[in-house]
């Protein structure tokens, strides 16, 4: 069946001009040039003793250069988190003398790696990359147009895992070549603890009193590491730009509420994901506690817990978690684990963005989500016919007496909508996207842009719809790498070229305008303008605000 082209909105019986918007014609901007192929017999990988070689200040690396865009991948910003550092803020790596070749990929955080290709469906569409694991993982990769001193503006990509999984380069679509090409910018990626690594508070257990934020510190670390060095990678130390999805939006919140992150960056980009508060303190420390007994150890053995094998503590560390749920249901807390904590000194206490004196109220923000972040039948064809009340039992155990409302609510708001998607909008809804969007516009002063993903891919039969990851390829110009994203071709690249477009006009300035979507007016909480992304983008004022109502 060939996949219908419509605006998304138009399909689910809210198009943009039953909205009243007229839709504006694409602006003049940012026109790229096609992906950089190789042409007859011409050369396009260079490496060798005297290309690429980049100064820092811990040592000189060598790098490579493809299709024009200087690579430098692995590159040290931390020592090796093992041993005596783990559970410490990250200490600097050693120096070196000769120059380290940069030429693959740092190690991935510690993270449970068994069966991680084993769903054959999520493998291939995510198309996984995943190698070596180890303590030793802080690393920084970097993707520059050259090696010069013009200052381009810096993109610092957060990787997506719910602060447990991934890596910086887990999809082909998160390199930088195309984007520091499309938009003359220096990109970078960077690898940081994750999971019970890199967030165990045992501060309670004798422990360092940063220990349940240290994977957070990590990315501070390669903040500061930007700070110091990218100037020799031809970037602008004092235009830096964080952006991470899901996990990774969650990141750049707890980022820009972390007084150790001030002055690191300029501006920020959450895509589906985002968060309000850091996890409760008091919840942490009696976690971390519960860690040590289930180790068998007493509290202020922390050099004991430091030598197990970390693949045996992330065990440990889930029991504690499964010991602890008692106590989490009675603090209010839905789901337990590791997670930055709201320790009121290397992390803000209380809700996000209030203080309108503070560094993050001076920076702006970006939000995307998608319309169909959980969508429940990509492998399974026979929900397509299920029906509306069949719709209501399947969520009855998530939102228990309310969710006939909650359904009925989204079916009217999308009178075009088919059962299967208005389960899939349900539960991808965009409660917390707005909920950080008006908190960030309510209490600071700098603007926040709001989007919703709603381009669908012509795979699986069409019922892939506007998936959880999707948009990432297109905001980096790289829906050519990530075919199983976006089945490749002229279609998606037109989106990925004003998506792109708009998000370099941001990084450059702050405002996405020009780039090549219609006008992108700042959100407000009054009319929740937001950018309708598609085949046909439009700008919209809340266009799910009724629906939402019931999630309340």
């Amino acid at each position: 069946m060939k996949p219908s082209r419509r605006n998304f909105l138009q399909s689910l019986g809210v198009g943009v001009a039953s909205l009243g918007v007229a839709h504006e014609s694409t602006a003049s901007g940012i026109r790229p040039p096609k992906i950089a192929r190789p042409s007859g017999d011409e050369q396009v990988l260079f490496v060798g003793d005297n290309i690429a070689v980049a100064k820092t200040e811990y040592g000189k690396v060598r790098g490579f250069i493809l299709r024009g865009i200087h690579q430098f991948l692995g590159i040290p910003y931390g020592a090796d988190t093992s041993g005596k550092n783990r559970f410490m803020p990250p200490q600097k790596p050693t120096a070196w003398t000769d120059i380290r070749p940069a030429l693959w990929w740092g190690n991935s955080a510690p993270q449970i790696m068994e069966k991680r290709y084993a769903n054959p469906y999520a493998s291939f569409v995510d198309h996984w990359n995943y190698d070596d694991v180890s303590e030793d993982c802080l690393k920084i990769n970097v993707w520059t147009p050259a090696l010069d001193t013009q200052k381009r503006p810096v993109v610092v990509w957060l990787h997506g895992g719910g602060y447990v999984n991934g890596n910086a380069v887990e999809q082909d679509g998160y390199h930088g070549e195309n984007l520091a090409r499309l938009g003359n910018v220096v990109f970078c990626s960077l690898n940081h603890r994750l999971g019970s690594l890199g967030y165990s508070d045992l501060k309670a257990a004798g422990g360092h009193a940063a220990s349940g934020n240290v994977g957070n510190l990590d990315m501070v670390a390669a903040l500061e590491w930007v700070k110091n060095n990218i100037a020799n990678f031809g970037g602008d130390p004092t235009n830096v730009t964080i952006i991470g999805q899901s996990g990774g939006g969650a990141k750049v919140t707890t980022l820009m509420n972390m007084p150790s992150a001030k002055g690191l960056f300029h501006k920020a980009v959450a895509l589906s994901g985002s968060s309000l508060a850091g996890v409760n303190k008091e919840y942490a420390e009696k976690l971390g506690l519960k860690i040590m007994e289930e180790a068998g150890l007493k509290p202020g053995e922390l050099d004991k817990l430091q030598q197990i094998p970390w693949r045996a503590y992330i065990d440990i560390a889930n029991k504690a978690v499964e010991k602890m749920a008692d106590e989490a249901k009675r603090l209010g807390i839905q789901r337990g684990g590791y997670a930055p904590v709201a320790d009121g000194t290397y992390l803000n206490e209380g809700t996000f963005f209030t203080d309108p004196n503070h560094f993050s109220a001076n920076i702006p923000l970006m939000i995307c989500s998608t319309f169909h972040e959980q969508n429940p039948d990509r492998t399974d064809a026979s929900l397509e016919t299920i029906s509306l009340a069949e719709v209501k039992e399947k969520l009855k155990p998530r939102f228990g007496d309310k969710t006939g409302d909650i359904v009925d609510a989204y079916a009217k708001n999308f009178p075009k909508a088919r059962p299967i998607e208005i389960w899939a909008l349900v539960v991808s809804n965009r409660k917390n996207a707005i909920a950080t969007a008006d908190a960030k516009v309510t209490g600071q002063k700098a603007p926040v842009y709001v989007a919703w993903f709603g381009w669908q891919p012509p795979l699986f039969d069409g019922r892939m719809r506007a998936f959880h990851c999707d948009d990432i390829c297109f905001w980096f110009y790289n829906t050519d790498l990530m075919l199983t994203h976006t089945g490749g071709g002229k279609r998606p690249r037109a989106l990925s070229e004003k998506m792109a477009g708009s998000f370099i006009n941001f990084v450059k300035t702050g405002n996405p305008n020009g780039g090549g979507l219609p006008t992108w007016k700042p959100y407000t909480v009054q009319n929740g303008e937001t950018m309708i992304l598609d085949d046909t983008s439009a700008l919209v004022n809340d266009p799910d605000r009724e629906a939402r109502k019931a999630l309340v």
